[in-house]
């Protein structure tokens, strides 16, 4: 947490104090990734998943293969459609992985928060490339419910029924992770509705072999199509959200306001900003306002303390105003 006083110095607690062109700089507070003063709150650092990762990838793109066999030589489009599917896992397995990867990159001179945004772009990435390939399942499906051709039932079943295995462990490798980090989450659906798609192609297996209706076949394609965009339309919404520095979800702006407003002295706040640094965590920028008297020295750190601790807001950075002696620097005014 910074704490910028213009044309007043004041003794802290911080680190040190360095006096840069009249203006008086107290660091501290700072948490990148969980560590720091007082308690971590909600804040931790990314659990790392690249066993998960390799395992994941390994056993998808094997079965790729052999399902785009198999789904060729019983002429099934839903074993066809899905290991297309399992190939899109694949890659956004991948992105989600170097992104898992690049957050743990050290800060430099160009990038200053190191590259901690890259899980953001690989959720926004894995939601995109999920839809995308849903959408040439929807394509095929409908040409096939057209245009049904003879379906083996007994080897769409064999098989789907591997990749319900295949995906569903998979997806368990990453469920631990899937609430609190979008990347991971996103991870997580990609496996979640592959399991989906290989449960429904048993089925469409099933009712084919029952009653000869090869148009079973593209129907279920169809119906899996339509529950995976709707379980991926929320990992879309927060990618983009978040992509566009949204308020992270989760934490509630007006909260945040609140509790930096009854802060003790503070007369007034304005230029709140809290945005996301990565899928699992969050900063924030704010200026307040304080009533004739600077700052005792414990304010900072209380301040950052309550903030990891309520909000999970590790990244604080404060200004701090004297009313009536210091005024806002923004070139256009100060805002709310």
């Amino acid at each position: 947490m910074h704490d910028h006083r213009h044309d007043h110095a004041h003794p802290h607690d911080e680190e040190h104090d360095d006096t840069h062109a009249g203006h008086g700089h107290g660091h501290g507070g700072h948490d990148h990734g969980g560590s720091g003063h007082g308690s971590h709150g909600h804040v931790h650092a990314p659990k790392d998943f690249g066993r998960a990762f390799a395992l994941g990838i390994s056993l998808n793109l094997g079965f790729v293969v052999v399902e785009a066999i198999y789904g060729w030589l019983s002429n099934s489009m839903a074993l066809v459609a899905d290991a297309g599917h399992n190939l899109s896992d694949v890659l956004g397995l991948a992105a989600a992985w170097i992104a898992a990867v690049l957050v743990k990159r050290a800060p430099s001179a160009r990038f200053t928060y190191g590259l901690r945004g890259s899980s953001i772009l690989a959720a926004l990435f894995n939601a995109v490339v999920l839809l995308v390939a849903t959408g040439g399942i929807i394509v095929e499906a409908l040409q096939r419910l057209f245009h049904p051709e003879p379906v083996a039932g007994t080897t769409v079943m064999v098989v789907a029924g591997i990749g319900i295995l295949i995906n569903g462990f998979t997806a368990w490798l990453f469920a631990s992770g899937s609430k609190g980090d979008i990347n991971i989450r996103g991870a997580y659906l990609h496996m979640v509705a592959d399991a989906a798609v290989s449960a429904g192609v048993v089925l469409a297996g099933l009712v084919i072999l029952g009653t000869g209706f090869d148009w079973i076949d593209p129907l279920v394609s169809l119906v899996i199509a339509a529950l995976i965009i709707v379980a991926t339309w929320g990992l879309l919404r927060d990618s983009v959200a978040m992509s566009l520095a949204a308020v992270p979800p989760g934490i509630d702006p007006e909260a945040v306001r609140a509790c930096l407003a009854a802060r003790p002295g503070v007369s007034g706040l304005h230029d709140l900003h809290i945005w996301p640094m990565s899928t699992t965590e969050s900063a924030l920028t704010a200026h307040l306002v304080l009533a004739g008297a600077a700052p005792d020295r414990l304010f900072l750190k209380e301040t950052a303390d309550e903030l990891r601790q309520r909000f999970g807001i590790a990244h604080a950075t404060i200004q701090i105003e004297i009313e009536g002696e210091t005024a806002c620097t923004l070139p256009k005014g100060c805002v709310a």
